[in-house]
């Protein structure tokens, strides 16, 4: 009596395409672009003063907002990206990072303290 499947591959007969369905591409919440490999599941609101909220993000975007601004600041800006926009570094950086790759990753600027 022959097999019905393959003894290697019993799900050889089967459409594998049809079953994956392509991944959902996150914007970024700063930039806008779309985001890469690597998503950064950030609170806009630190935890420390309360946030609940995540947006995904790119790491490189993160450390921006990390570098230009204190938990008290990001806590006072909540939600709204316009006023992170707003600060002319931030504005600078996203200006910049705008044409490169949802993957690139740089080195970023310590605070200043």
């Amino acid at each position: 009596m022959a097999r019905k499947h393959s003894k290697r591959d019993p799900y050889g007969d089967l459409d594998r395409e049809e079953d994956e369905a392509p991944a959902k591409v996150e914007p970024c919440w700063l930039c806008g672009r779309p985001t890469g490999k690597t998503i950064v599941w950030h609170h806009p609101v630190p935890k420390s003063r309360g946030g609940r909220e995540i947006v995904p993000m790119h790491p490189i975007c993160q450390q921006t907002l990390i570098v230009n601004f204190t938990n008290a600041e990001l806590q006072r800006h909540g939600m709204d990206v316009q006023a992170l926009l707003d600060n002319p570094a931030v504005r600078k950086f996203v200006d910049w990072v705008a044409k490169k790759d949802p993957d690139f990753n740089a080195t970023t600027a310590k605070k200043r303290r």
